[in-house]
């Protein structure tokens, strides 16, 4: 057994990206799994990880096992700052995993909290990557520590790992290992974890993160999402189902119901947002998926206009959708920087005070003079899209119809999804003729709840659509909720 892991070769200079939350919501992360001898896993789990990028940016690692040896490379940065040629040369093996990270839990520019996690069981090497967020972390780090376990990060994900560790000593298994961890681990969570011999996936009981499996001649893979599968070539076959766990080596792939599914929760906002378009959730295309969602948004909330415009790149195919139903034009009015999102490159004071610029541009040739429709597919705390309002009217636009192919988000997320504080959504203080004032709009309609669910072609109790309507799947602590919903202490 043998364990190389890289030292970081980045250090994070965008910290005014972690200190300046976005204004809108943002994913956790992208995991990535295969297991295919004969074949160079480090390189499909690479391309595998520029395909899952969208789902985080601030680090990301790739493990590799060729039956003796385990090895990890991890960096700050995308994926393509984070590994060179010589690093997938050097990563030999027929099994991998991968993960791209957005922090929702740790510092996001902590080296040690990039992923995978790695960690020694006896003579056994894990490694870990996780998409998702604990609800119990606080509970079930403070029982480890008291057993004298020390935490070199401050990730969840290493709390899964060390139950791992120590349930897998019990049970003289890894498959004993998971199927205990995951009767104590609440909230979301889509793992792939590794051993020097075999792949494993598992999926939180609710299901609330999504992991597809998929098959490449006779090797299988998993992945975050399906656009993880096609740019390797490989087939989507089915969803990890909610509570399964999987392994994948030399016996082919075994499946067991680790432990009993609950009522199936699927984030509704993939299919708003953080998936790519070119996805595929609960056998429903996202991209159609958001061109339904802009058709309904043109039925219910229809305005004379020249013009309709996406915002890039998730606002687009619901414009389209808008434009195709309403008969009012479709044109491209932004234009969108795609080097800019993350950097190592702060921006000066002067920069930074030009906010949505850094990132898009209007085309004043365009769109002067003529009255739009801007679709976009959320407001969080409204900042960004009051200044894109001004971007468009400093532009020329005459009039600017805000059209938001999400309800109003009112109620923040505890599964892996970085929404702020309630205090700090503007939806869930202000009307939404109060928000429209705020962000200058001439005016603005949000999707209602029954037509987001009818755009996925999927039953409506099948989804959380906890950050629009407060109900949540899985039970949050009292000291988590005060955290987020703003809550006086008790006692």
């Amino acid at each position: 057994m043998h364990l190389d892991s890289c030292v970081p070769t980045h250090q994070c200079a965008d910290e005014w990206l972690a200190d300046e939350r976005p204004d809108r919501p943002e994913e956790a992360c992208g995991v990535f799994g295969v297991y295919a001898p004969g074949e160079d896993v480090a390189r499909l789990t690479y391309f595998g990880l520029h395909a899952l990028q969208h789902r985080g940016q601030e680090s990301a690692g790739i493990a590799v096992a060729d039956g003796h040896t385990l090895t990890v490379v991890k960096s700050l940065g995308l994926v393509s700052q984070a590994f060179k040629e010589s690093d997938l040369v050097t990563l030999q093996g027929h099994l991998a995993i991968g993960h791209t990270r957005y922090s929702t839990t740790g510092s996001g520019n902590a080296w040690e909290n990039a992923q995978p996690m790695v960690s020694s069981i006896g003579a056994t090497t894990i490694a870990l990557a996780h998409n998702g967020n604990l609800v119990n972390t606080i509970e079930l780090r403070d029982a480890l520590k008291h057993r004298g376990i020390r935490f070199r990060s401050t990730t969840d994900s290493e709390v899964i790992t060390t139950l791992v560790d120590h349930f897998t000593q019990e049970h003289s298994s890894i498959r004993g290992g998971i199927r205990e961890t995951m009767k104590y681990i609440r909230g979301a969570y889509s793992v792939v974890l590794m051993s020097e011999e075999a792949l494993y996936a598992f999926r939180d009981p609710y299901g609330v993160r999504p992991l597809a499996l998929g098959k490449l001649g006779e090797a299988w893979v998993v992945a975050s999402e399906t656009c993880g599968f096609d740019i390797i070539g490989a087939q989507y076959v089915r969803d990890v189902a909610p509570g399964e766990m999987i392994k994948i080596g030399p016996a082919g792939l075994e499946s067991e119901q680790a432990v009993p599914a609950e009522k199936p929760s699927l984030c509704v906002f993939e299919f708003i947002y953080f998936a790519r378009p070119d996805s595929v959730l609960n056998d429903c295309g996202l991209y159609e998926a958001r061109m339904r969602m802009g058709a309904a948004m043109a039925r219910s909330a229809a305005v004379d206009a020249d013009m309709v415009i996406g915002v890039p790149d998730s606002g687009v195919p619901a414009a389209v959708g808008y434009a195709k139903e309403s008969g009012i034009p479709y044109g491209e009015g932004l234009v969108k920087n795609r080097y800019v999102g993350r950097t190592f490159i702060s921006p000066s004071q002067s920069l930074r005070q030009q906010g949505i610029r850094l990132k898009l541009n209007p085309l004043r040739h365009v769109i002067a003079g003529k009255r739009l429709i801007v679709v976009d597919d959320s407001i969080v705390r409204g900042n960004t899209s009051r200044q894109l309002v001004a971007l468009l009217r400093d532009a020329g636009a005459a009039e600017v119809h805000m059209r938001i192919t999400s309800p109003p988000v009112k109620w923040p997320c505890f599964y892996g999804i970085d929404t702020d504080t309630r205090e700090q959504l503007i939806a869930a203080s202000k009307s939404v003729e109060e928000v429209r004032d705020f962000i200058g709009a001439d005016s603005l309609a949000y999707l209602s709840v029954p037509d987001m669910f009818a755009a996925t072609r999927g039953d409506a109790a099948e989804y959380c659509a906890a950050c629009f309507t407060g109900e949540y799947p899985v039970e949050i602590p009292e000291s988590v909720k005060r955290g987020k919903l703003g809550l006086e202490p008790v006692g």
